[in-house]
């Protein structure tokens, strides 16, 4: 089971990545762009989402694009849940209790890649060659 210090670590080694805390938990941006979130069971949600939510720690990423979140969602829909909300898309929401340490590290890498400037990306690669 994946926790938020696991996501902690993982971004603390993304070059750029901040932590901060919003309104709906811990958030991780980078130059002042969200990769990955906290959800938070917000009205707005869909109710059978918003239980979910309610109920277990829920992670929020950046994907690169729509087909990637229904790739995810097809490919394991008792992990990943179907679309929260409207804004900030292309996003997916998974459930922490759920996924790999693996399985987390790829996705938060790969939301943070979305989000972060080519320089920073050329240099989080040369760390990891």
């Amino acid at each position: 089971m994946a926790t938020l210090d696991d996501v902690r670590s993982i971004a603390g080694d993304l070059p750029g990545s901040e932590e901060r805390a919003t309104t709906g938990g811990a958030a991780w941006f980078v130059r002042n762009k969200l990769f990955a979130w906290e959800c938070h069971p917000w009205p707005s949600i869909p109710e059978d989402v918003r239980a979910i939510v309610a109920a277990e720690l829920v992670l929020g990423v950046k994907v690169a694009d729509e087909l990637d979140a229904l790739a995810l969602r097809e490919m394991a829909p008792d992990v990943f849940l179907p679309q929260t909300t409207g804004w900030g898309e292309p996003k997916i929401a998974f459930r922490m209790a759920r996924i790999d340490r693996d399985h987390l590290t790829e996705l938060v890498v790969e939301a943070w890649r979305v989000q972060a400037p080519k320089y920073l990306q050329r240099e989080f690669d040369a760390l990891h060659a």
